[in-house]
């Protein structure tokens, strides 16, 4: 289950970050975010509302249990934020910082993880303990180049950008080597969230996603 998670997101190449304050709407931004071709969304654990929010959305909408989509809880920054992540059903688990106890647990039950690192120490730290995928996080104060430049000793590890990443700027992350970006405020429109306009979100959604599309 794993190993195919992650293959799928090296595919999808994005992972939709839902940090909100009002997930009132959650079930239709994540069905137009699904219909913009999304694949990967993240609640997060900032607003402490986000595991039942999770539970409910996957009971309305089959395509997590299909396996045609993945919905996580991020923001985890200990082993308990873990386990109530995976107990409201998290698919995997996004996290701020390295947690080794984090890492492992997530590991032993099957769940992919991926925590979040900075400096290349942190970051082969992360994976060789077992991380699915490491976020490179904040990479908006880092840049492409700096991808590059970790990347360039250590080629194989997997690294999901995550942090200030736009339209403008996501294929020069894809460049340097990128498996995946994390997307958040850019992604959805506020305005549209105002206006409960549904088909303006799912129009970004499609315009990163063929971005992606186009970056192969």
């Amino acid at each position: 289950m794993t190993t195919k998670l992650i293959e799928q997101l090296r595919t999808s190449k994005i992972v939709a970050i839902l940090r909100l304050n009002d997930l009132s709407d959650a079930t239709p931004i994540v069905d137009s975010l699904f219909a913009g071709g999304i694949r990967f969304l993240e609640f997060t654990l900032t607003n402490p509302k986000a595991p039942s929010v999770l539970r409910e959305v996957r009971t309305q909408l089959d395509y997590f249990e299909k396996g045609d989509a993945a919905i996580g809880l991020g923001s985890i920054r200990n082993l308990e934020e873990a386990k109530l992540a995976i107990d409201s059903g998290a698919q995997f688990v996004v996290c701020p910082i390295v947690d080794l106890e984090v890492i492992r647990y997530c590991r032993s039950v099957g769940i992919p993880v991926m925590p979040g690192a900075m400096t290349p120490t942190e970051i082969y730290t992360a994976w060789k303990e077992g991380a699915d995928v490491v976020k490179l996080f904040p990479a908006g104060n880092l840049g492409p180049s700096y991808l590059r430049d970790v990347l360039a000793p250590m080629p194989f590890l997997p690294i999901m950008p995550t942090g200030g990443i736009t339209l403008d700027n996501m294929q020069s992350y894809f460049r340097s080597g990128a498996i995946a970006v994390g997307i958040g405020s850019s992604l959805i429109p506020g305005d549209a969230l105002i206006r409960r306009d549904w088909g303006c979100i799912e129009s970004a959604a499609r315009a990163y996603v063929d971005a992606c599309t186009s970056s192969t």
